[in-house]
Order: structure tokens, then sequence, then C-alpha cells
């Protein structure tokens, strides 16, 4: 999720107690600082990854009266989110709604991530659903994180049929959307289904990349295929792709 805030200078910290420090500066002032000013720290801390200090500066600064923005209750919901408490996110979300500030895409796409992180794909799609029909602009993160929920949860023919909806929408899939349903179809033994794949991604002009023969050639070793193993490793080191990887 994106965080830097609104302004020319970003904080940034070796650790977080610094931020800390600044926090507590900040919030003994008179006139308190703008909600602009708390998100870019708000910021900082999350690019720390302490996601729970997030949450506990943001009660604080609601405490102090300061009105939050939609910027900063994106912070929040990423942060319930990354500790594994979507329905405080959720809640947010409501709160959004409630005091008038419109939800962007981002907070959609961090409440549809944090869903397929527990594994919750159909309220994820839930949320996709209702982005489309509002008329949200999408992008390729959100539908990438939609296929990767569904390859998790092992719905791979799901995904295989979001994958068809993302270029009916107009949206090329890329390197990223191919390569998750090929690591699911060859964890499945769908190895046909899956060079059918890898021979569309090449038809339209799309690389393979590492990860893709990685996800082909251990297909092949697992189901005993070690001729088409060996195949898919020389055609990868005649376009010039590492073998560093594969093992």
């Amino acid at each position: 999720m994106p965080v830097r805030g609104k302004g020319k200078i970003d904080y940034r910290f070796d650790n977080v107690d610094d931020a800390l420090i600044v926090f507590n500066k900040m919030i003994g002032k008179y006139p308190k600082p703008s909600i602009v000013e708390f998100n870019k720290l708000l910021g900082a801390v999350v690019r720390m990854k302490h996601y729970a200090i997030v949450v506990s500066m943001y009660r604080q600064i609601e405490l102090l009266g300061v009105s939050h923005d939609g910027y900063s209750m994106n912070i929040l919901i990423n942060g319930f989110c990354q500790l594994g408490r979507i329905d405080f996110g959720l809640s947010v979300l409501g709160k959004m709604l409630k005091l008038g500030v419109e939800p962007s895409v981002v907070t959609f796409s961090t409440l549809i991530n944090g869903l397929c992180i527990q594994s919750k794909i159909s309220e994820a799609i839930s949320i996709f659903d209702g982005m489309t029909e509002r008329g949200y602009q999408l992008d390729l993160i959100v539908y990438n994180t939609i296929l990767k929920g569904l390859c998790k949860t092992g719905n791979t023919d799901r995904a295989v049929r979001f994958l068809r909806l993302m270029e009916g929408t107009g949206f090329e899939p890329d390197i990223v959307a191919y390569n998750t349903i090929l690591d699911c179809l060859c964890k499945k033994g769908l190895l046909k289904e899956a060079l059918n794949l890898f021979s569309e991604m090449k038809v339209k002009g799309i690389r393979p990349d590492i990860i893709t023969y990685n996800c082909l050639i251990h297909g092949m070793c697992n189901s005993g295929r070690q001729e088409e193993a060996t195949r898919l490793l020389n055609e990868m080191v005649d376009n010039n792709i590492s073998v560093y990887h594969i093992g």
C-alpha cells in the first residue's frame, strides 16, 4: 500500500524508537500538527512493518481530536490486515462510510489482500465485484491478488476463469498472473493444462522467467517426466535465463 505522505518531505528512520520520539514531540505540540503531518510519520512506521505501533499511534491521534482522512484510515486498515485482524479493517471501512469519507481503490485492494491472506476468498471476490459494479478503476495488482488467493485456496478452475475475465475487461494478464496459475497447475499435477498456458504466454509475447521454468521443471520432475524437464531446462538455458534458482 502506498505510504507516502502529502507534502515534500517524508519521515525516514533507522529504527522505530526514533519514530516514537518524534511522535511524542508531535502530540505534545500546540496547536497539534495536521493529519497530513501525522500521515507521514505513520507511513514511515508502516515501512518498518511495525503495524501494532501504527494502530496505537492512530488511536492516540484520534484521542487528541485530530480529524482523520481517507489516507490515514487506509493506513489503519492496512495495519489491521497485516496483523490478521481483517474484522477490524472492515470496521474501519464502515466508519469511513459513516463519516462520509469516500473509500478509494487502495482501501478496497488492501481489504482484498487481507482477506486473501486469510484464505477468505469468497469475501474478497465479493468486494472485488462491488468495486467493478461501482465503476472503480482497478489495476493489475488487484487482479493478481485475487488470482493468488484463488490459487492459494486450490480454486484452480476459478483462477483460470478469472484470468479470462481479466482479458474480457481489457486487462492483459502479466507474467505474475501466469506464473501464479502455472504454479498451482503444476502442484496439482495438471501438466497438460500448464503447458497449454505456457504456450499461450509465449504466443502473446510474454517472456517466461526463472519462476515460470522453475514451476514447470519441478512439476515435470515430480511426475517422473524427466525428459520433458530436461527439454525445458535446455530451453531455459538457450533463452539466457539463469538456472541459479533451479534445484
